[in-house]
């Protein structure tokens, strides 16, 4: 037996310590050597790619923000026109990444696009170039970015919302608090911590953001970093640039944890407290809140899924220039590789945790889930280093052939870097669903003969079944919409709809881009659709 628990251990230690790696790469390489670019960067572009990320950054969190709680607090404490509706449709617009909104945004408003065809059919010819506004530069990636990550914000306030105690609004109105006020003394201090943690992964990916800031051509830390490995061939400033961007983010996720520790989501109705009550809204009011959330729903899901149809339509000849049948493919490649690769390390790591219950291997697993507050750009570079670190030290010592094509340039590389940026989806996803599992339950099968594999086998992987459903669905919808390490560590002519819209759009071919976004939004707001159950979840009817 005790051969057995070991075995758990020692397993559970491998994997969360392998997916630490790149990350521990990083920090280990901020003082290699770096090249003149370091130098020419420095006294340059240094103090604008931080100034330009933190404008974002802060452009993007204010924005979210307002969005995001404006449209929870509507659809969870008021009844209005099609509010069930917008409960579940405003979060479709994960389904868009900012890369595609960018591209949607640009066909949209660019002279002679979009707009100026709409307004020649209507008025007839004219100079309307004029009269577009142009969102583009800062101001294109600040929407482009808010508009497809405000959902996170919407989710978790939404989620206290919809559970705060009616004795608390009930308050409010005693103290002769008008419904305004009632909000942001009572209502919106108690959703503090959900809300901080839905700015937080805002945070984390606004600054992980690759694809949107590239296209704009702005200059943050990110296309930084990028550029150091692809247009310099500098690895060891990207990993430097890195590290920055790491203490930044690293900041953001202890913020995050620390945001939700001892927080309270909801009140208890069994402890006596009432429930909170819809109140239904007539005439002006009414109508306000329903053109609230139906603006939000439409710039940041049918916008882009109209523009990216209209071009597909107008250039018909796209659609069957690209192999949609081959990328849909790759993509589901990927996906079920991936999915399978991480579902079962996290099941094993998991359990080990479960029955060992060792402080260490407790902090080995609390570090390595910090992966996907990670950019993928910097989890490329930094496996990219570490490979070729290994391959130079370790391998060729040996006198073995080099392993550096093994890695670098395909699908197995592409899936370990999928594995760290990933991994805390379904560690988490995974432990929720053990957190449901008493332990009396490990107990009773081993007093019945049940050995450590059978119990996990036969009694934990049926019981975690729908927690597993549901990590498929999070980890396809991640991968599906991936750009940074799909696009540095794929294999030759292998894309997916992701690259090949990427491609298409950095080549000022945007009406070619539209097909493959097309594909992307559709399949992701299939996933999305088919999560929204568990996304949210709640004790309405």
């Amino acid at each position: 037996m005790f051969k057995n628990f070991n075995i758990w251990f020692v397993i559970s230690i491998i994997i969360s310590s392998f997916v630490l790696i790149p990350i521990l790469t990083v920090f280990s390489s901020f003082f290699d050597d770096t090249s003149e670019y370091y130098e020419l960067l420095k006294n340059t572009f240094l103090i604008e790619y931080i100034f330009n990320s933190s404008v974002l950054l802060f452009s993007v969190l204010v924005l979210t923000f307002l969005i995001g709680t404006g449209s929870a607090y509507l659809v969870s404490f008021y009844e209005f026109p099609l509010s069930n509706f917008f409960k579940w449709a405003l979060i479709l617009s994960f389904a868009v990444p900012p890369y595609i909104y960018a591209y949607s945004l640009t066909a949209f408003f660019e002279n002679y696009g979009t707009a100026y065809a709409i307004l020649k059919n209507l008025f007839g010819d004219g100079n309307y170039n004029q009269s577009i506004p142009k969102f583009d530069g800062m101001f294109g990636a600040i929407l482009s970015i808010t508009f497809s990550l405000y959902a996170y914000v919407y989710i978790l306030a939404r989620a206290s919302f919809l559970y705060q105690s009616q004795n608390l609004i009930d308050l409010g109105k005693n103290l002769g608090f008008s419904k305004f006020k009632s909000f942001y003394k009572i209502i919106l201090p108690s959703a503090r911590p959900a809300i901080v943690a839905g700015l937080s992964l805002v945070a984390m990916e606004t600054l992980a953001e690759f694809g949107a800031v590239d296209f704009f051509s702005i200059n943050t830390l990110t296309t930084g970093i990028y550029n150091s490995w692809i247009a310099f061939d500098d690895l060891a400033f990207a990993n430097r640039l890195s590290f920055f961007l790491l203490l930044f983010i690293f900041a953001l996720f202890i913020l995050e944890n620390l945001s939700r520790k001892n927080a309270k989501y909801h009140f208890n109705t069994r402890e006596g407290l009432k429930q909170k009550e819809k109140l239904k809204l007539y005439g002006t009011k009414s109508y306000l809140a329903f053109m609230f959330c139906f603006i939000i729903f439409f710039l940041s899901f049918l916008f882009p899924l109209s523009q990216m149809l209209y071009w597909t339509i107008k250039f018909p000849e796209n659609f069957f220039d690209i192999k949609i049948f081959e990328l849909l493919m790759n993509t589901i490649y990927l996906v079920t590789i991936s999915s399978f690769i991480l579902i079962s390390f996290s099941l094993i790591s998991n359990y080990g945790n479960r029955v060992s219950k060792n402080k260490i291997l407790n902090t080995l697993s609390t570090l390595s889930i910090s992966g996907y507050a990670i950019p993928g750009v910097i989890l490329a570079i930094a496996f990219i280093t570490f490979i070729a670190w290994f391959d130079e030290s370790v391998i060729k010592s040996f006198g073995i052939l080099s392993i550096k094509k093994i890695f670098i340039g395909s699908i197995l590389g592409l899936v370990i870097v999928y594995f760290v940026r990933f991994y805390s989806l379904a560690f988490n996803g995974i432990k929720s669903g053990y957190e449901k599992i008493n332990i009396s339950v490990d107990e009773s099968s081993y007093l019945l003969g049940y050995s450590k594999r059978k119990t996990f086998m036969n009694i934990h992987i049926p019981f975690l079944r729908n927690s597993l459903l549901f990590i498929v669905i999070l980890i396809s919808l991640e991968i599906i919409r991936e750009l940074p390490i799909t696009l540095i560590l794929r294999p030759f002519n292998f894309e997916t709809f992701a690259t090949t819209a990427y491609i298409s759009a950095s080549e000022d071919l945007l009406e070619a881009a539209a097909v493959p976004s097309l594909f992307l939004i559709l399949i992701a707001a299939f996933f999305i659709i088919i999560s929204s159950k568990y996304i949210l979840r709640d004790n309405e009817k």
